[in-house]
């Protein structure tokens, strides 16, 4: 069910972060939010089920990292409820985005999603990280409520291409979780976000291996 409050939120949001987009892509922006609201009763997809505060949270914070997405070919990991994947899949049809989770009913939403929006560029795999083997390494990976920094890369950093960086969605700008990154990683990047409709703090940290320089 889509909240008849829906629409202007999600337009006002959007002139708010600049962004430009068709009438028949936000159609689909609130369709898929209509079934994260109807999913998420049965299914526990996200902590928020407030619908006055869901396009916030879910669709415009999902679309305040479209500055930072460079690759044609995107992984989400610990996608959930599809959140940022789902959304970017639906602004960039042209790209490529692989949604993988490790719970069978998330990834049971998240097909769906993909069936009735007709997202044929999305592409979801139910399992863990670890143990995840795509055709090749990926240019960019997002992460958004996933795990700590140093379990991203752990876990994740096989996945990544040589010269390839994690998208990591944060609240606050997590020191500690930085503190214990493994050697070789690096935060790249800090860049704060704004979410209209969102008084909480938001970062993403773009994260990637140091460089290797010769003995």
């Amino acid at each position: 069910m889509i909240d008849a409050r829906w629409q202007d939120q999600l337009a006002t949001g959007l002139v708010a972060m600049g962004i430009d987009l068709p009438a028949d892509t936000q159609a689909r922006l609130l369709a898929f939010l209509g079934l994260l609201n109807k999913w998420n009763k049965a299914y526990n997809l996200t902590a928020v089920r407030e619908p006055v505060q869901m396009v916030s949270r879910q669709l415009l914070d999902s679309l305040s990292i479209m500055p930072f997405l460079q690759a044609d070919r995107l992984l989400d990991v610990g996608a959930g409820g599809g959140l940022p994947g789902i959304p970017l899949a639906i602004v960039y049809p042209h790209r490529q985005f692989t949604l993988l989770d490790s719970n069978s009913k998330k990834t049971r939403f998240l097909t769906q999603c993909a069936l009735e929006l007709e997202l044929a560029n999305v592409t979801v795999f139910h399992g863990r990280a670890e143990e995840f083997t795509p055709d090749q390494p990926y240019r960019q990976i997002s992460s958004r409520a996933f795990t700590a920094l140093d379990n991203l890369v752990n876990w994740c950093g096989h996945l990544l291409a040589a010269n390839g960086e994690f998208l990591a969605m944060k609240g606050l700008y997590p020191a500690d979780e930085v503190a214990q990154l493994p050697a070789g990683w690096r935060v790249r990047e800090n860049h704060p976000l704004t979410v209209p409709g969102c008084d909480a703090s938001r970062h993403l940290l773009i994260i990637d291996r140091l460089a290797q320089t010769g003995g």
